[in-house]
């Protein structure tokens, strides 16, 4: 219990250093911290417990890609203590309102190495426990709660183990999915990515493509296309049927339903769901 008083207190005092001149932010008179999405909502909160107020700007269920900001929203990123958002073009209209935050902005971009995809920045970087890890220590840093942090990408690093063994021994490779988010799983896992829409799920495929993918996955003996939960599945049933297979959820974790969270979900909970969709799709031993 002492160490635990002794952190929330290091939290404070490190947050209001870097914040608003020592006025409590926030409701709840805690640091208020504004994450863009789920993923650094939940690092956040796992970092900082209850010595932080963590607001994610993303409800539950929804697609972060599509999130427009209030007038209200702008104002809490402004006066946040920190703001944590993914850059390369994720959510534009928050990095732009994090330029102007009188706290902290970190673009948790600039804490790994990314790839990218056409001269485009990959922001899924969160899909990749390492460097998931990475992400969780520089909020460790920015909290002044490396000793969470280091636990919490501990986790991390023990989750990337269970996809490695996992993932070591299977028939296929090939992973179809609904948009291109999984370019850094793949890459970690050795994985070739075959997306039917590109970084951004909201520009749609053409017919075209739509039927160039069913004959590669005809062409490849791909068994499983990957859906999405907060997605339409309508693309990625209609690859399925014209190739004549089935689909499955591989979840990419831009959010959580109400459902999911009620249950207990959780971002640990979630990666090993989808490690086992893609062992019985890609037919793992």
């Amino acid at each position: 219990m002492k160490t635990r008083i002794v952190l929330i207190a290091a939290v404070t005092l490190a947050l209001l250093a870097a914040g608003c001149g020592g006025e409590a932010p926030g409701s709840s008179g805690r640091p208020e911290v504004v994450a863009g999405f789920y993923p650094l909502a939940f690092a956040a909160q796992e970092v900082g417990g209850d010595g932080v107020e963590v607001a994610n700007l993303t409800p539950a269920g929804a697609e972060p890609h599509d999130v427009e900001l209030s007038p209200r929203d702008v104002e809490r990123i402004r006066s946040a203590d920190l703001v944590l958002y993914v850059g390369g073009g994720f959510q534009p209209a928050l990095a732009e309102a994090a330029a102007g935050a009188d706290g902290s902005a970190v673009d948790v971009l600039d804490a790994v190495d990314v790839r990218e995809e056409n001269g485009t920045v990959d922001p899924h970087v969160w899909l990749d426990p390492v460097r998931f890890a990475q992400v969780v220590e520089r909020i460790g840093a920015e909290l002044g709660g490396e000793a969470p942090a280091r636990q919490l990408a501990s986790q991390l690093r023990a989750l990337d183990g269970e996809y490695r063994e996992g993932l070591a021994d299977c028939e296929r490779r090939e992973l179809v999915t609904a948009h291109d988010a999984f370019g850094y799983l793949g890459d970690l896992y050795g994985l070739e990515v075959i997306p039917i829409a590109g970084l951004a799920p909201e520009v749609e495929p053409t017919p075209r493509d739509l039927e160039e993918i069913a004959g590669l996955v005809e062409d490849r003996g791909v068994t499983t296309v990957f859906v999405e939960p907060l997605l339409s599945p309508e693309i990625g049933e209609t690859v399925a049927r014209e190739a004549g297979v089935e689909t499955a959820v591989l979840n990419p974790l831009e959010g959580l339903t109400e459902e999911e969270l009620d249950r207990g979900e959780n971002y640990l909970t979630v990666m090993r769901s989808n490690l086992e969709a893609l062992r019985a799709g890609l037919g793992c031993r």
